[in-house]
């Protein structure tokens, strides 16, 4: 969480509020083999879809420490990634470059959800980003509602989620047998292997329509499977962005976010569009793409919850 904007000049213009703050976990706290197999899975492709942070002896508890509004304006950020890192030209006849934006579109609804979510539960006193009073409803309009700026936040937001979704499908035998020992807060390796295995035997993992996001995906990326390079360069850019992110909280969970994105279109695409070995994945790789499917899930489900909101705001 230390390392510098290499992206856009700033000025250091931290977040001045207390949810911002970010401490990493007491050294003890976390167990020998998570440090032990982080350093050990150390790797780096030059040309692949992720490369993620190194491990140090700092962790840090996205639990402890959700997604939540913290009155950090990270406007600039997303300009940055939709005008720079996502693709501008060609997007009516190279559909694969839709499909990126698309997937990069739902990651910024998902965030956006969580802020909404914040701010219903945030302190009265709690100002706006602009200093106003808080909103939630008319928020959720602005920033997800297809009557706001992003009219197809919702519909990429279902489009990302279902491309997270046909990963851990693809995924499938690396998570069921995957060693998932002790976490950080002394959750048993059972435990977890129980959760993720309920999560693998969702039936709508398998859904018919789930899957056609994957096969469209595919099909678009296959007709031009030479170029798929310019995405994977835009999948290591998108991580890295986050560093210009001036709010710790936001940082993190915006780091998750965007390697779980990545870890998905590594599965689904591989090299040339064809898809990748998923029983290479990582620890990190693992954990960024479960986490991230929970996020986009969450995320749906406050929408569902704003728009009960506005129904009844507008009776």
């Amino acid at each position: 969480l230390l390392a510098s904007c290499a992206y856009m000049p700033q000025e250091i213009d931290e977040c001045s509020t207390q949810s911002c703050d970010l401490y990493p976990v007491d050294e003890e706290e976390v167990p020998t083999p998570i440090l032990e197999r982080d350093n050990a899975e150390y790797d780096f492709e030059l040309d692949g879809w992720v490369r993620w942070d190194m491990p140090t002896d700092d962790y840090y508890d996205a639990v402890s420490n959700p997604e939540a509004y913290t009155a950090y304006d990270g406007s600039e950020i997303w300009k940055f990634i939709h005008g720079k890192i996502c693709f501008q030209e060609e997007l009516d006849t190279e559909l694969w470059k839709l499909d990126f934006n698309r997937a990069v579109s739902g990651l910024h609804s998902s965030i956006s959800a969580h802020i909404v979510e914040g701010m219903v539960y945030a302190d009265e006193d709690a100002p706006a980003v602009d200093g106003t009073e808080l909103d939630p409803v008319a928020e959720y309009e602005r920033r997800l509602s297809p009557r706001g700026q992003n009219p197809g936040a919702i519909a990429d937001l279902y489009y990302g989620t279902m491309l997270l979704m046909c990963a851990v499908r693809e995924a499938k035998e690396r998570l069921g047998a995957y060693d998932y020992g002790l976490d950080i807060m002394g959750t048993s390796g059972d435990a977890v292997s129980e959760l993720v295995g309920e999560l693998l035997e969702s039936s709508v993992l398998s859904d018919k329509k789930v899957q056609q996001a994957e096969d469209n995906l595919r099909e678009h990326a296959l007709a031009r499977p030479e170029l798929i390079w310019k995405a994977r360069l835009r999948t290591r850019d998108l991580l890295r962005i986050m560093n210009c992110v001036q709010c710790n909280v936001c940082r993190l969970h915006g780091k998750v976010g965007a390697l779980g994105v990545s870890v998905a279109m590594q599965i689904l695409l591989g090299d040339e569009g064809r898809g990748s070995d998923a029983g290479r994945l990582h620890r990190v790789e693992i954990a960024a793409l479960v986490s991230t499917l929970g996020k986009f899930a969450s995320a749906l489900q406050i929408v569902q919850e704003m728009e009960e909101r506005r129904s009844m705001a507008a009776e």
